[in-house]
């Protein structure tokens, strides 16, 4: 869908992305991850054309961008950054609006949009629809963001640090509920981040910057285990790998069917790494699991995180 072919970009005569050669697929969730100054935001931001290549050639759904008007392009695309850039001054409903007003969609459908994508992002429409940003938590407002990104339901989603100004239970809130759309949806989403739990928690392909080239890139369990160079080893952590393992599998992956066991339940869909920390607050060896219906699967047993973990 996303095709970059000896992509280069100089800011004040230096390269700050340099022969960049990147696919991503349509319908795939792709991370860029680097050190500051790797070149993943203007990766990213060269793709709407926010920021102009200057050498190369970049193709978005088999046709060259310079090619394509810009506002044009930026209409197939939503775009949602860490600082949201909501208009203070025009409500919930407003800010959604946008896009789907500017390419003058009925009234009637503007509001059912509103009200859908409200809906998804858990923001109460008859709660919050009238409301104006700074009567609004960052979490919130956050959500308001993404969901302006999705309005006029764009081809691709980019997402520039979306949530690196959110504290971590929020953060954690919002990463799955794009993950759940993403799912739902199966849209294009290039995502940037600094946050290596992110990346590996969303991606299902990492792309690794490091000084404007890609050093890796992959699946998040091919990363972690076969590390191309040391750079790559040292970047995700040699110390934590067991637990970083623990966030690519679910709980429903090593449930023993079929046993019960006494407790609050946890979701089977949750990560094996969120499951140690239950664990641990708890004081058990053992979690009764349930599905996404509320209906009893089996029991997690500690020992068996453990075991996993030694096996690494």
């Amino acid at each position: 869908m996303i095709n970059f072919s000896q992509v280069s970009k100089f800011f004040a005569g230096k390269a700050v992305v340099r022969d960049l050669n990147l696919h991503i697929a349509k319908g795939e969730f792709t991370v860029l991850i680097g050190t500051s100054g790797s070149g993943k935001s203007t990766t990213l931001k060269m793709i709407n054309r926010l920021v102009e290549h200057d050498r190369g050639q970049i193709t978005f759904a088999d046709e060259p961008i310079e090619k394509l008007r810009a506002q044009d392009l930026r209409r197939r695309m939503g775009y949602a950054i860490q600082s949201i850039g909501l208009f203070p001054h025009w409500t919930v409903e407003q800010n959604i609006a946008t896009v789907p007003q500017l390419l003058k969609w009925p009234k009637t459908k503007i509001r059912d949009r509103v009200t859908e994508l409200m809906e998804l992002l858990s923001l109460n429409p008859e709660q919050f629809r009238h409301r104006y940003p700074h009567q609004l938590s960052g979490g919130q407002q956050q959500r308001v963001g993404v969901a302006r990104a999705l309005a006029a339901d764009p081809e691709v989603l980019l997402m520039d640090e979306p949530f690196g100004a959110l504290d971590p239970v929020t953060r954690a809130t919002l990463q799955k509920e794009i993950a759940r759309i993403h799912q739902l949806s199966g849209r294009t989403i290039v995502l940037v981040t600094h946050d290596i739990d992110e990346a590996l928690g969303l991606a299902d392909r990492i792309v690794l910057l490091s000084d404007g080239q890609i050093v890796q890139q992959g699946t998040p369990l091919e990363l972690l285990t076969q590390p191309a160079t040391p750079f790559v080893r040292d970047f995700f952590g040699r110390s934590e790998l067991g637990i970083k393992l623990l966030s690519l599998a679910s709980v429903g992956e090593r449930t023993r069917r079929g046993e019960t066991a006494e407790g609050e339940p946890v979701l089977a869909s949750i990560s094996l790494r969120e499951a140690l920390s239950i664990f641990v607050a708890r004081h058990t060896e053992r979690l009764p699991v349930i599905d996404d219906n509320q209906r009893l699967i089996g029991v997690l047993h500690f020992a068996d995180l453990v075991a996993e973990r030694e096996a690494l």
